[in-house]
C-alpha cells in the first residue's frame, strides 16, 4: 500500500522492525494455508516516528525518562502520562490520515474494527511483552479509527510499558509503535490455545481455553473456561466450567492441529488466541511462550530425562557462555546446555537397573524431591525403558564406598598439594599472553581435575556422608534420636566455609574499636574504599584485617562456580554490610567463642549418646561402632566444603589473566568492553585471540539471550518433552506447613527475613534467613541468624553443612519459600522434621 500502511497479506515475520511484534505475527500467520485471519492493515511504525519527531517536547521527556530507576513510580506516572498526552494530542497529517483511512474503505468504512497496538518489542521470543500496550475492539468509522491508532500510539507510554522496559534493560527509544487494524469477528466461542502445557510445560500436550462469545473476558480474568488437554489428536483431559461445553471435542482436535501447524511456522511452542465463527476458527494473535524453560538439543527424538547440575552446586542463577565453558571443562562427565544452565542427561543410568537403584537412592538422601521427580518419570510406562540385567551403566558419581582410615593427616595433605598446584598456577600464568595464555588455561584443566577428582579426595567426601547417614540410621534406630550427626558436626576441623564466616567476625573486631573507621565504612560507596581507609583514625589496622581476608576468600563470590561473575576482590564493597552487621550486632571474640562453643556442644553430645548407648543390650559394641563413626565424621566431613574453595581460587587466577587479555583486545579495538569475552565459551574466545577478530552480532545476540535466561526457572528435572517436574515430599506435616528438607536439627521461632540479594542482606540477632539458595558466599551471614529456610539445597550441600556446623535449625529444599513467606512475618522452623509454620501477627 505505502510505506505508512501495509496489508496482512503484504507482511511477514522479518518486518518486525516496520509492523512490530504483533503485525509481524499476524502477517505470517495469513500466510499459512487453512489459517484464516481476520484481514486488515498495519499502520507502520514510519508513521509512529513521524508523528513523534513533529513533536520536539518529546523527546526531551523521554530523555528524562531514561534516566528514571524502575522504582521510581512516581515520576514515571508524572512523566509517562505527560508523553502519553503529547502523543494523543498531535494531528495526523492529512497525507497519513488519507492513506490510513484509504485502506479502511477496502475493509469497509463501517466495519467494525479491532485497533490494537504493536510494538517492536513485542510478542517476541526473549520477551513477550504481553499486556503492555492497548487494544481498542468494536471501533467504527474513519474518526474513531484515527482516534484510537493515536491512543494505541500513546500506549506505548504507559506507566506499566514504561516500568516493563526500565525493569529489562529496554531504552526507551529503542521500541516503535506499528498499530493494527482489523476487521472484527463476533464469535461463538474464543480463547486461548498453548501449544505447550502451561502448567508442565510439557511441548507434546495442547491446552486450550475456551469460553463462549469474545475472549477478552477469558483474557481479563473475568470468567473461568473450560479448559482442554490434547495429545497427539486425542482429549486427555477436559473440565467444563459451565453446564454446557464451549466447544464440541471434535472442534478441540481440529484447533490443537491448527495450533501444531503455526507452531511449525514459527519454530517455538505459541500462545495463540482464536475466535469461533460458525464453524471456522480464526486466528487473532500468536506469540512465543516465553515462560517455558528450553529444552536441551539432542541428536535423536529418544526420550530423555535431565537433572539440574545447578540444584546440585546451588547455584540455578543463569550463567554466561563463559562460565558454561569453563565449567564443563572442569568436569569429565558430559552435560547438556539449555536456558544457561547446566544438565545432565540421566536416562542410560535410569534405564539399567544396577545404576538406577544406586541414583535413586543418592538423589534421595541428597535433595528428596529430585528422587521424587525421578522416581515419577519411571512410574510412567515406556518412557524410559528397562534395559537386560547386565548391561553396563554409567558410573554414579558419589557411591564407591569410602575405604579410607580415619586419619587427619589425609585431609591436610589432600589441602596442602592443592594450595601448593593453585599457588604454582599463579606463578606460571603472570608470563603468558595471547594465544599462549589460552593455550596454558587450557592445559591447566587437566591440572585441576586431577586434584578436583583425586580418589583419595572423593573417598573422603564419600566417608563423611557416609558417617553422617550411619549415625542417624543407627542412632534412630536404637535410641529414638533423629538427626543426631547435624549436633556431632558442629565445629568440625578444616571447613573452610565456615571458618570464612568465622573470620569475617575478626575483621569486625579489628574495625569496632575505632568509630570514625566504622561511620566511613557506613557512608562509602566507592570500590575504592580500602586505599582511602589508611587516612581514618584506625584505618591502617582495618585495612590490613580486610586486605588480609580478601587475600585468603576474595576469590568467592555468589553464583561463584560461573567464573564470569564479580568476586569479592574485585568489589570488596559487597562486603560492607556483612562486616557491619557483625560489628553492630557481637562483641569483641565472637568468632573464637562461636567455633569453642559449637565444639563443646558436639563433644557433650557425643558423651551423652555413647552413655546412653552403653546401657542398652551389646551397648559397649554399639558404642564402639558409634564411636568410630563419630570420629570419622568429625575428621572428614569438613573437608566436603574444600574442593569447591580449591577450584574457584583456580578459577580466579584464570579471569585475572583472562580480563587482562580482554583489556588488550579492547586496546586493539577487537572487543567493545572487556566484560565481552564472557559472552563467548573458552574454545571461541581462542579463536578470537587467535585472529585479533570477533563477531560483534554474536555477542549482541548472546546479551539477548542471557537477559531472557534470567527470567527463567531451571526445573530440577526436565525431560525431553519439555515437562519440568518439581517432585513432592511424601510424608505427614502439620497443616498448613511449608515442608522441605530437614538438615540440621533443632526448633527456632523468630523474624523471616526474605533476602534475594547478598548485598542487601540487613539483619539482627534472632532472624530467620530464607532465601532462594545458598552458596559459600552466604555462609558469613549464618553468624548472625537463628535459622536457615532455602528453596533448593539438600542434605551435604553447602548451606546444610554449614548449617550443622554453626548449629543453626535449617530446613532446604522448601518449593516457593521466598514468595510463600513474607519479609518480617514470625515463623518456626523445625530442622528436625522439615517444615516452617508461619506464627500469628
Amino acid at each position: 500500500m505505502s510505506s505508512h500502511v501495509l496489508d496482512l497479506q503484504e507482511i511477514d515475520q522479518s518486518q518486525l522492525a516496520v509492523v512490530g511484534g504483533k503485525g509481524a505475527h499476524l502477517g505470517e500467520l495469513s500466510r499459512i494455508g487453512e489459517i484464516r485471519v481476520p484481514p486488515g492493515f498495519c499502520v507502520t511504525t514510519d508513521a509512529f516516528r513521524r508523528i513523534v519527531g513533529e513533536a520536539p517536547s518529546i523527546g526531551a521527556q523521554l530523555d528524562q525518562l531514561a534516566h528514571l530507576g524502575p522504582d521510581d513510580r512516581e515520576a514515571i506516572r508524572t512523566r509517562s502520562a505527560e508523553i502519553r498526552q503529547a502523543v494523543e494530542e498531535i494531528v495526523i497529517p492529512d497525507d497519513l490520515a488519507a492513506e490510513i483511512t484509504g485502506a479502511l474503505a477496502l475493509l469497509g468504512e463501517r466495519t467494525a474494527c479491532a485497533v490494537r497496538s504493536s510494538a517492536t518489542a513485542e510478542d517476541l521470543p526473549g520477551a513477550s511483552f504481553a499486556g503492555q500496550q492497548d487494544t481498542y475492539l468494536n471501533v467504527v468509522g474513519p474518526a474513531e479509527v484515527l482516534r484510537h491508532v493515536s491512543r494505541c500510539w500513546a500506549s506505548l507510554f504507559t506507566e506499566r510499558a514504561v516500568t516493563y522496559r526500565l525493569r529489562n534493560g529496554y531504552g526507551q527509544r529503542e521500541v516503535s509503535m506499528a498499530v493494527v487494524v482489523q476487521q472484527m469477528v463476533f464469535p461463538h466461542a474464543a480463547g486461548v490455545l498453548f501449544t505447550a502445557d502451561p502448567v508442565t510445560s510439557n511441548r507434546k500436550v495442547t491446552c486450550v481455553e475456551a469460553v463462549f462469545g469474545l475472549g477478552e473476558a477469558l483474557v481479563s480474568g473475568q470468567v473461568n473456561p473450560d479448559i482442554y488437554r490434547v495429545r497427539d489428536g486425542e482429549i486427555t483431559s477436559k473440565a467444563i466450567a459451565t453446564e454446557q461445553s464451549a466447544l464440541t471435542d471434535d472442534q478441540v482436535v481440529r484447533l490443537e492441529k491448527l495450533g501444531r501447524r503455526i507452531e511449525a511456522r514459527f519454530g517455538r511452542p505459541q500462545d495463540i488466541e482464536w475466535c469461533l465463527a460458525g464453524d471456522d476458527f480464526h486466528i487473532v494473535q500468536s506469540r512465543p511462550i516465553t515462560t517455558l524453560f528450553p529444552v536441551p538439543e539432542a541428536d535423536d527424538e529418544t526420550d530423555r530425562v535431565y537433572v539440574s547440575v545447578g540444584h546440585q552446586q546451588m547455584m540455578t542463577d543463569a550463567m554466561k557462555p563463559l562460565g558454561l565453558s569453563v565449567w564443563q571443562l572442569t568436569t569429565p562427565r558430559p552435560m547438556a546446555e539449555a536456558g544457561g544452565r547446566l544438565f545432565v542427561d540421566v536416562t542410560q543410568m535410569l534405564a539399567a537397573p544396577a545404576s538406577r537403584a544406586g541414583l535413586l537412592e543418592i538423589a534421595g538422601k541428597s535433595d528428596p524431591l529430585m528422587g521424587d521427580a525421578l522416581q515419577t518419570v519411571l512410574d510412567r510406562d515406556g518412557f524410559v525403558p528397562s534395559l537386560p540385567e547386565g548391561v553396563p551403566s554409567q558410573e554414579i558419581p558419589g557411591v564407591v564406598p569410602a575405604t579410607i582410615e580415619t586419619d587427619p593427616a589425609v585431609v591436610t595433605e589432600l589441602i596442602a598439594h592443592s594450595e601448593e598446584s593453585v599457588a604454582a598456577a599463579r606463578r606460571d600464568i603472570r608470563a603468558k599472553s595471547g594465544t599462549e595464555l589460552l593455550d596454558f588455561i587450557l592445559a591447566d584443566f587437566q591440572e585441576l581435575r586431577r586434584i578436583l577428582f583425586d580418589p583419595r579426595s572423593h573417598q573422603v567426601i564419600t566417608a563423611g556422608m557416609q558417617a553422617t547417614w550411619w549415625l542417624n540410621e543407627k542412632l534412630h534406630d536404637w535410641l529414638g534420636e533423629k538427626n543426631a550427626a547435624d549436633t556431632l558436626s558442629q565445629s568440625a576441623p578444616h571447613n573452610v566455609t565456615s571458618e570464612m564466616g568465622l573470620a569475617l567476625l575478626d575483621v569486625a573486631d579489628a574495625i569496632r574499636p575505632h568509630p570514625e573507621v566504622v561511620a566511613f565504612l557506613h557512608d562509602t560507596k566507592d570500590e575504592s574504599f580500602l586505599d582511602d581507609l589508611v587516612e581514618v583514625p584506625g584505618g591502617r589496622e582495618a585495612r590490613d584485617a580486610i586486605q588480609a581476608y580478601l587475600d585468603r576468600y576474595g576469590m568467592r563470590c555468589v553464583g561463584e562456580i560461573d567464573i564470569t561473575r564479580p568476586r569479592w576482590s574485585e568489589h570488596p564493597a559487597t562486603l560492607l554490610p556483612l562486616i557491619l552487621t557483625n560489628v553492630r550486632n557481637f562483641e569483641q571474640g565472637e568468632g573464637e567463642r562461636r567455633f569453642e562453643q559449637g565444639r563443646q556442644e558436639a563433644w557433650k553430645k557425643e558423651q551423652e549418646l555413647l552413655e546412653r548407648l552403653r546401657s542398652l543390650p551389646d551397648g559397649e559394641q554399639k558404642a564402639g561402632e558409634t564411636k568410630r563413626m563419630i570420629d570419622r565424621l568429625r575428621t572428614f566431613v569438613g573437608y566436603r566444603e574444600y574442593p569447591k574453595y580449591g577450584m574457584v581460587s583456580r578459577y580466579f587466577v584464570y579471569k585475572q589473566a583472562l580480563l587482562e587479555e580482554a583489556e588488550r583486545l579492547v586496546r586493539a579495538g577487537v572487543l567493545g568492553e572487556k566484560e565481552d569475552i564472557f559472552f563467548l565459551r573458552f574454545q571461541e574466545l581462542q579463536e578470537v585471540v587467535q585472529a585479533n577478530k570477533v563477531d560483534d552480532e554474536l555477542i549482541r545476540q548472546r546479551k539477548e539471550a542471557f537477559r531472557s535466561y534470567e527470567t527463567l526457572t531451571p526445573p530440577r528435572v526436565l525431560t525431553s518433552d519439555g515437562e519440568a517436574i518439581a517432585g513432592t515430599y511424601r510424608r505427614d506435616s502439620p497443616a498448613g506447613a511449608l515442608v522441605g528438607l530437614p538438615v540440621s536439627a533443632g526448633i527456632v521461632e523468630g523474624r523471616a527475613r526474605v533476602v534475594l540479594d547478598l548485598a542487601q542482606a540487613d539483619l539482627e540477632p534472632g532472624d530467620i534467613l530464607v532465601t532462594a539458595y545458598t552458596d559459600p558466599s552466604w555462609s558469613p551471614l549464618f553468624v548472625a541468624i537463628t535459622g536457615l529456610v532455602t528453596e533448593v539445597g539438600g542434605q551435604m550441600t553447602h548451606g546444610a553443612v554449614v548449617a550443622r556446623e554453626y548449629g543453626l535449625p535449617a530446613v532446604v529444599g522448601a518449593a516457593n519459600a521466598t514468595r510463600l513467606i513474607q519479609d518480617g512475618q514470625r515463623i518456626r522452623v523445625n530442622g528436625t522434621d522439615g517444615h516452617i509454620e508461619i506464627l500469628p501477627g
